[in-house]
C-alpha cells in the first residue's frame, strides 16, 4: 500500500506540474464548451438539450490530451522498468496511474462542468445529472484510455493512434452520460445512469489487468 500511494502521489505531482497536461486538459475543455454556444446561436432551449452531449464529448477529448504520457514518460526514462521490477504488482501500478489521471483531470473536469453548464441554460436538475454522470463515467475514460496508452507505448507517434483506439470504446460512456442529462430534463427514468455505472465499473475493474499485460508486452519487445 505504501508503494501504491507513493506512485499515486508521484503521478499526481507530475500531472499538475507545468507541462504535466492537467491544466492543458482543463483549458481545452473550457475552450470547446465555450465556443459551441457561439456557433449554435442564442436558442436557450436548444442549448439546454445539447448541453449533456457537448460537455461529455468535450470532457472525453480533453481527458485524451494527456493520456499518451501516462506510461510514455516512464518508458522513455527507464522508470517503467523499475516499476515493473518492483514488489508492487504491475496491475496495481497501472491502477495507481489510472487513479492519478482521474484525480488530476476527470475530477476537475466534473467540477468545472457545473460552471460551464450555465452557458447552456441547463436547469438545476440537468446540472445535477450532468455532474453525477461525469463523476460516475470519467473513471472509465481514464481506465480505458490507460489501456490504449499501454498498447501504443512503443509505437512511434502513438499519441496520434491512441484516440483511434480509445474513442470507439468510450462511445457507450458518451451515450449513457448525455442520455442521463436528457432524462433529467424530460423528468423521466431511462436507466442511463445505471448503465453508465455498470460500464464504468467494468472498465475500472478490467483495465489495470489489460494495461499491465500491454506494458509487459512492450517491455519484452
Amino acid at each position: 500500500m505504501t508503494a501504491f500511494m507513493a506512485l499515486l502521489i508521484r503521478d499526481l505531482r507530475l500531472a499538475v506540474r507545468a507541462g504535466g497536461g492537467a491544466a492543458l486538459a482543463l483549458a481545452f475543455f473550457a475552450s470547446v464548451v465555450t465556443l459551441v454556444p457561439l456557433g449554435v446561436g442564442p436558442d436557450l432551449k436548444l442549448l439546454a438539450r445539447i448541453a449533456g452531449g457537448v460537455l461529455w464529448v468535450s470532457a472525453v477529448l480533453a481527458a485524451l490530451l494527456c493520456l499518451d504520457r501516462l506510461f510514455q514518460a516512464d518508458y522513455e526514462d527507464g522508470s517503467l522498468d523499475l516499476i515493473a521490477l518492483s514488489p508492487l504488482p504491475l496491475e496495481a501500478a497501472a491502477f495507481a496511474k489510472i487513479a492519478a489521471h482521474w484525480l488530476a483531470t476527470g475530477l476537475p473536469l466534473t467540477l468545472l462542468s457545473g460552471v460551464l453548464a450555465i452557458l447552456y441554460n441547463l436547469p438545476a436538475a440537468g446540472s445535477g445529472a450532468l455532474a453525477l454522470s461525469l463523476i460516475i463515467g470519467t473513471p472509465a475514460v481514464s481506465a480505458i484510455g490507460a489501456v490504449g496508452a499501454a498498447l501504443t507505448l512503443s509505437v512511434r507517434r502513438g499519441g496520434l493512434i491512441l484516440p483511434l483506439i480509445v474513442l470507439p470504446l468510450l462511445a457507450p460512456a458518451v451515450i449513457f452520460g448525455s442520455g442521463a442529462v436528457l432524462a433529467a430534463l424530460d423528468a423521466i427514468s431511462n436507466g442511463s445512469l445505471l448503465l453508465l455505472a455498470a460500464f464504468s465499473l467494468l472498465g475500472v475493474l478490467l483495465a489495470p489487468f489489460a494495461a499491465a499485460a500491454a506494458v509487459r508486452l512492450n517491455l519484452a519487445s
